[in-house]
């Protein structure tokens, strides 16, 4: 059976850290920098994007001190940012999960950066909205 949007929804847990996280961007040849730093961080959380204009790295706010001498020409947010893992798997062919979630987050005035994994999404919104981002998500499921 086909996965549905509120079914999803209902079943989603919304799992959070303690942990504040850092965006860092770099140049694109800071690819193999950026990598290597996430690879030696090992934290459960951590992103890395890469395209033509820039690296983007997702890392505990924490450790971006530590780890500066390798992050040559690097700009950080000033922005510190709270994760929520909507945990459930969810289907690949499952349409407007992500729209009902951000639809909900910005009625309530949320920022937020939305990461696919290959089952579950993962979202960060900025540390001083957090609360309200949890209100808005749990407003969400509790309509259903």
């Amino acid at each position: 059976m086909d996965q549905t949007v509120e079914s999803a929804l209902k079943q989603a847990l919304l799992e959070t850290d303690d942990t504040l996280y850092a965006m860092v961007r770099l140049q694109p040849t800071g690819i193999t920098a950026a990598a290597g730093i996430l690879a030696q961080i090992g934290e459960p959380f951590s992103a890395l994007i890469v395209d033509r204009h820039e690296v983007t790295m997702i890392m505990p706010q924490e450790l971006v001190e530590d780890f500066q001498p390798r992050l040559r020409d690097h700009e950080v947010s000033p922005v510190q940012y709270r994760l929520i893992t909507l945990d459930v798997i969810l289907q690949p062919t499952l349409v407007g999960f992500l729209a009902r979630i951000t639809q909900a987050l910005a009625a309530a005035g949320v920022t937020v950066m939305a990461f696919a994994a290959f089952n579950r999404d993962h979202l960060l919104v900025p540390a001083d909205q957090f609360e309200r981002a949890q209100a808005a998500l749990r407003g969400l499921q509790s309509g259903l």
